[in-house]
């Protein structure tokens, strides 16, 4: 039997603005109710279902593989609204662009302190 993920749940101080955050930035569809959630379809299989959560949120990450031309278009939304992003998860090399494996990744946080992160090859697959 293959596994594989189909969702996962994020806290949020406010799950509508934390949902609306990464659908704007990603160019996806507005978040769907689905109980208490709000599910923000990132694939074709795999949902991030928005919570709202009371007290401290404890800081995930949560990395997408997506093409150049997405890259593109995304990095230059985090551009645009003047976010911070780092090439490093550790936030040592601010304002930069990773090359691992011959492709480009960053790293930024959401509004509740997530860290995200898109890349354009899975590590360990190239030079």
């Amino acid at each position: 039997m293959a596994i594989q993920l189909n969702h996962t749940i994020v806290a949020a101080r406010d799950k509508a603005a934390s949902a609306a955050f990464l659908t704007d930035l990603f160019g996806l569809p507005t978040a769907s109710p689905l109980g208490p959630f709000l599910a923000v379809q990132v694939d074709n299989d795999v949902t991030l279902d928005y919570v709202d959560s009371e007290g401290e949120i404890t800081s995930q990450h949560y990395a997408f593989l997506i093409s150049e031309e997405e890259f593109d278009t995304i990095f230059g939304r985090i551009t645009k609204r003047g976010l911070d992003y780092w090439a490093d998860p550790h936030k040592e090399k601010p304002g930069e662009i990773n090359h691992a494996d011959g492709g480009r990744g960053v790293y930024f946080d959401d509004p509740n302190g997530h860290k995200l992160e898109i890349l354009t090859r899975p590590y360990g697959s190239g030079s």
